[in-house]
């Protein structure tokens, strides 16, 4: 759908393919702390399984707006366990993990998805699609505050 907001469609699509591949990295990475929040143990676990709920409950609402901002370009967002895994650039948790390597994962997957999403910006700067760029620029800053504080844990 032709969405007539003054951009080529060509670079509308690419700007959705983006988008597309963050909403799938993000679905991967609230299950996958979903995960940890259900299954963590030990002396501080109260705090970790508080500390892992704080970060999905981010995760969601940032989903949701990756999702809707899909939308806002005339695309559908995907919705399949199956596409997000295809789609994402990290991948599921499969093993055991003490809450050390858990938060070491999270950690590890945060620096990753920052890193795509600025080579994403820096794309779709280019398409002059700010809508688009202030956007995932938001979405970085709220992923180096949970960043941050994982940092924390590791210290």
């Amino acid at each position: 759908m032709d969405t007539k907001l003054g951009m080529p469609q060509a670079e509308m699509k690419t700007n959705v393919k983006n988008l597309t591949i963050v909403l799938a990295t993000e679905m991967v990475l609230y299950v996958k702390t979903r995960k940890f929040h259900w299954n963590v143990a030990g002396n501080s676990f109260m705090e970790m399984h508080k500390l892992f709920e704080n970060q999905y409950n981010e995760l969601e609402l940032i989903i949701d707006e990756v999702a809707e901002r899909i939308g806002k370009l005339g695309a559908k967002a995907i919705g399949t366990m199956k596409e997000f895994n295809e789609l994402s650039i990290l991948k599921e948790a499969t093993k055991d993990q003490d809450k050390e390597a858990m938060v070491q994962e999270l950690l590890d997957d945060y620096r990753t998805l920052i890193s795509q999403i600025r080579d994403f910006i820096k794309e779709t700067e280019e398409t002059d699609d700010f809508g688009t760029a202030d956007f995932l620029t938001g979405i970085i800053q709220k992923h180096e505050a949970q960043a941050w504080i994982l940092r924390r844990y590791n210290s």
